[in-house]
């Protein structure tokens, strides 16, 4: 059995390669996913969203995981099977690929395809060849930055959230073409969905109650805590059983875990205070009904200080993380928009009395999120649209 999957993977790329070689270019083809097809989410959602309202010359198909074509279905969005054989002819069919991950290395770009690539966050965390010493399975340090640079040498764009992104990605990712320096088209949600009656129609669709305040707690994954290649472990490092005491009679937290973390909590015990929402379609939804972010040193907080809405980070792994997994790109601790704490005690009492004003919000988003205005969706295609048009001319 193994040799035979070996065998048809193989193949499946030896088609692939000549796909690209034969199948005939369709100039009105466009190919987007999220997230390694698994969401309908994130930049290549909003990109989507625009396209469909305003180029409807263009036809937009996804590339979805096996396990995640219901998230389609449901909106009746169309999509293909990742790494099926009709998949493989709509890449290689596609003027153009959007995405906001890498792609499998082995995936060659066909002659005549532009590669968008919409990346997911403005870094904190060393990223891409800038990591000093790589801890994930699978790979080694030196392999890892060899295979990203691999990868950002089919980009034709990349996006940029700012000027300090910029910077980063382009000596991380070893890139040399093209930036859209436009602020993330994801953004562009938190101005035209955030009223107060879109939030409530969201905690209706969600079985929220309308009647407590809403802590999204959203942290990231560590690349040195894993089951397996790709599949990274996480546990509630709070004391739940206090925070419940503690804060149920005027709070819920929403749990968003990052992408790449596999695990399926067993929230049963704390019904009505804790709940899951790492698989619902898109964090958008749940920044624009959360009243607070607990985070750690995940990119979202970029993100959510667009709203202006408190933030505490609950970072405490932050010496392990910052000095040996990772390291960060500033100094985290001095310039992060809201509180850390180590302990459920100092979590507690940074929920129930929030002091922003300790924290130079304003001077964070000047640096962070200048560009973020409703319109970066508007920016990224107009710009991709005209080289598609020159292409063809």
């Amino acid at each position: 059995m193994k040799y035979l999957k070996k065998a048809a993977f193989f193949l499946y790329k030896k088609l692939f390669a000549l796909c690209g070689r034969t199948v005939k270019k369709d100039q009105s083809l466009i190919m987007f996913e999220s997230f390694l097809g698994k969401q309908y989410s994130d930049n290549p959602r909003a990109l989507y969203e625009y396209m469909s309202a305003h180029h409807p010359e263009y036809t937009l198909i996804w590339s979805a995981d096996r396990n995640s074509t219901h998230l389609f279905e449901e909106r009746n969005i169309p999509y293909v099977k990742r790494f099926s054989l009709p998949w493989m002819i709509h890449m290689n069919k596609a003027t153009l690929w959007i995405t906001n991950s890498r792609l499998p290395l082995w995936i060659p770009k066909p002659h005549g395809t532009t590669y968008l690539q919409t990346w997911h966050g403005t870094p904190l965390k060393k990223l891409g060849r800038d990591i000093e010493t790589v801890h994930m399975p699978g790979t080694d340090t030196e392999s890892y930055r060899r295979n990203f640079t691999k990868e950002a040498s089919k980009w034709d764009y990349l996006i940029s959230p700012n000027r300090y992104s910029t910077e980063i990605f382009r000596r991380a990712f070893g890139f040399d073409k093209t930036v859209l320096e436009t602020g993330y088209p994801r953004n562009d949600f938190l101005f035209s969905g955030s009223d107060p009656k879109a939030a409530e129609n969201i905690k209706e669709a969600l079985g929220l109650p309308q009647d407590k305040k809403i802590i999204l707690y959203a942290p990231t994954w560590r690349d040195d805590s894993f089951h397996a290649r790709g599949r990274y472990k996480f546990d509630l490092q709070f004391d739940t059983e206090k925070m419940y005491r503690e804060l149920s009679d005027d709070y819920i937290i929403i749990l968003r875990m990052h992408y790449l973390v596999s695990e399926n909590l067993d929230l049963k015990q704390y019904n009505g205070f804790l709940y899951d929402f790492s698989k619902h379609e898109d964090i958008r939804d749940l920044y624009v009904i959360s009243d607070m972010l607990v985070t750690d040193y995940s990119s979202v907080f970029f993100d959510y200080a667009t709203l202006g809405r408190p933030m505490i980070f609950y970072t405490y792994d932050i010496d392990q993380y910052r000095d040996k997994l990772r390291g960060f790109y500033f100094d985290f601790e001095a310039n992060a928009p809201g509180p850390l704490v180590k302990t459920t005690d100092n979590l507690i009492e940074e929920i129930k009395h929030p002091d922003q004003s300790k924290f130079d919000l304003e001077a964070f988003r000047e640096r962070f999120s200048y560009l973020e205005d409703g319109a970066a969706s508007q920016r990224v295609m107009e710009d991709v649209v005209c080289h598609l048009k020159n292409k063809i001319v």
